[in-house]
């Protein structure tokens, strides 16, 4: 087998060689690749090496020998990762660091992880720790982000067609009061106009009652004029006409000197309302334009027939679920409290992906992030916290002085209950509240199952077996208590992405909800008294999911929603 250079044959088949030179390749000739090139992912032979590392482009990349190189499936593919670097384009994701369980090219290594001590080739990796990618369960996280995705999608454009009626809307109501300002202007305007016209057509009839009584006047000093004039050789009649002549006088001198006082009028002005014209400067629109959230918790959620899913490990008898949690990945974590396990189901046909043994029974699950979780152990009265990371195990643990039944996390605090008290705790074990009774000094709680607290931790919700929905505020005061025969026996408790709360009722074996502030919306789940009795109930509305336990199952149910 040649060790090198140029071989000039055309009888001797690729098979000869383990790996052919990729330049000499492209001209037509054969020859045994001795070098690879990390950053380019090809071999070389031994000249083509040399002018490959001449090449200013290529000076930095890194070169190994054929044997350092590990061929994959096909002959001749080395396992090095040809994916390149979003950041560093001409580089190769082929390092990994393990202390960030982070990959990335030489450069990102060296800008990024400068201080981490556990770097390494890819391929040697792999090589060294007989490491295997766990692609099918990133495939089905990967796919089940892609569904809500597409889930996400279809509410942007729901929500889009529905901004766009709205805006119409808006529009609309924006040209109706315009109409409105329009048709007050129109009544006022209306107003003075009448005003006007009333005001002139009284003037304008005293000047018709002044011309006729003028008229009238000066028809009678015409008379008695002419009677005066004509010849009279009666000297009786003639006196009476004198006499009536200065009647008349006197009557029509008094009437000219009272028309010209009631003529002296002043004159008539309009005086608009300057105010509407300086209000109506002052404002930049002719309306206010406010925005707020709409309150989805207050509708009503709708769910379908639930799928059931098998979640009985092969080492089980029988189970029980009391209690079940949705993580930010979509997967689900149970409570086994019969089998002292806590299960890790997948978020699509819900198959246990990971099983965890505990030293006592477990009771309430909620998450702390997205990587961690926390459950109570009853009998043990302790709280252990969980990892998610890759598998199941406890990352720490703290010990109380009761047993633990409910648990909540929000605002870095843990809330823990048992049968009568709610207690509010660090994440570090230490104890910051306790509530337990009023101000009055009455009890808060009867027989405490389980709790949930909102995400500012101003509402503490509890469902108590024999006062039913509890909610408090975060000072222990109640604020509303719902109790009735539709959550008869208050079970479990669960808290809504929306802030809407779901409550399981033991007696009439179905699921309510409510508003954050405990008022009932309306019963989810429908009562069924040929099924057993609903233990848990959890909420997922990215993906449209609702999970419910019941007691003495195997099986989960799953309800689209």
């Amino acid at each position: 087998m040649a060790t090198g250079g140029e071989i000039n044959t055309d009888i001797l088949s690729d098979e000869i060689f383990d790996v052919l030179c990729s330049m000499c390749k492209n001209r037509g000739k054969k020859s045994e690749g001795e070098k690879f090139c990390v950053d380019c992912h090809d071999y070389f032979c031994i000249n083509c090496v040399t002018v490959h590392s001449q090449v200013p482009m290529c000076a930095g990349h890194k070169v190994l020998d054929k044997s350092q190189v590990k061929s994959g499936t096909s002959k001749g593919l080395p396992r090095a990762p040809a994916e390149r670097c979003d950041r560093h384009s001409h580089k190769h994701i082929d390092m990994y660091c393990q202390n960030h369980d982070n990959v990335g090219c030489s450069t990102c290594m060296a800008i990024d992880h400068g201080s981490c001590t556990d770097i390494f080739y890819i391929p040697e990796f792999i090589q060294n720790k007989s490491y295997q990618v766990a692609s099918r369960e990133i495939q089905t996280k990967l796919k089940a982000l892609a569904k809500i995705f597409d889930v996400q999608a279809n509410k942007f454009q729901q929500d889009k067609q529905n901004l766009l009626k709205r805006k119409a809307e808006l529009l609309d109501d924006i040209r109706k009061f315009r109409q409105e300002i329009n048709d007050q202007l129109d009544k006022l305007e209306k107003i003075s106009i009448d005003e006007i016209a009333n005001k002139f057509k009284l003037l304008e009839d005293k000047i018709e009652e002044g011309l006729k009584q003028l008229q009238e006047h000066k028809a009678k000093v015409t008379s008695s004029n002419d009677k005066l004039a004509s010849p009279n050789p009666n000297q009786a009649e003639m006196f009476v006409h004198v006499k009536m002549g200065e009647d008349a006088e006197n009557v029509a001198n008094k009437f000219i000197e009272d028309t010209k006082m009631k003529m002296a009028v002043s004159e008539i002005e309009f005086h608009s309302d300057r105010k509407l014209i300086e209000r109506l400067k002052q404002n930049k629109t002719i309306g206010m334009l406010t925005e707020k959230t709409t309150n989805t918790p207050d509708k009503l959620l709708h769910t379908t027939e639930g799928q059931s899913y098998c979640v009985k490990d092969k080492s089980d008898k029988t189970c029980q679920i009391y209690s079940a949690c949705y993580m930010e990945d979509d997967t689900i974590i149970l409570a086994d409290y019969i089998n002292n396990k806590l299960k890790h189901l997948d978020s699509q046909n819900y198959t246990i992906t990971d099983c965890y043994n505990l030293p006592g029974c477990p009771y309430q699950i909620c998450k702390i992030n997205k990587t961690q979780a926390a459950v109570t152990l009853f009998s043990q009265q302790e709280v252990h916290f969980f990892s998610l990371v890759r598998q199941m195990k406890t990352t720490n643990k703290i010990q109380t002085d009761f047993n633990c039944g409910g648990i909540a996390y929000a605002n870095n605090d843990l809330y823990i209950s048992d049968d009568t008290s709610v207690y509010i705790y660090t994440m570090t074990g230490r104890k910051l509240k306790q509530f337990s009774t009023d101000q009055s000094g009455q009890k808060l709680f009867s027989c405490i199952y389980s709790l949930a607290v909102s995400k500012d931790a101003t509402r503490i919700y509890v469902a108590d077996f024999e006062i039913g929905l509890i909610v408090l505020d975060n000072n222990g005061q109640i604020v509303t208590t719902f109790n009735g025969e539709q959550l008869h026996e208050a079970y479990y408790c669960h808290l809504t992405e929306a802030g809407s709360m779901l409550v399981s009722g033991y007696g009439p074996n179905n699921v309510l909800q409510f508003t954050s502030d405990g008022e009932l919306i309306g019963e989810v789940i429908k009562a069924d008294s040929d099924k057993p009795e609903i233990l848990s109930v959890c909420c997922n509305q990215q993906m449209s999911k609702m999970c419910i336990s019941r007691d003495d199952e195997d099986n989960i149910e799953v309800h689209d929603i």
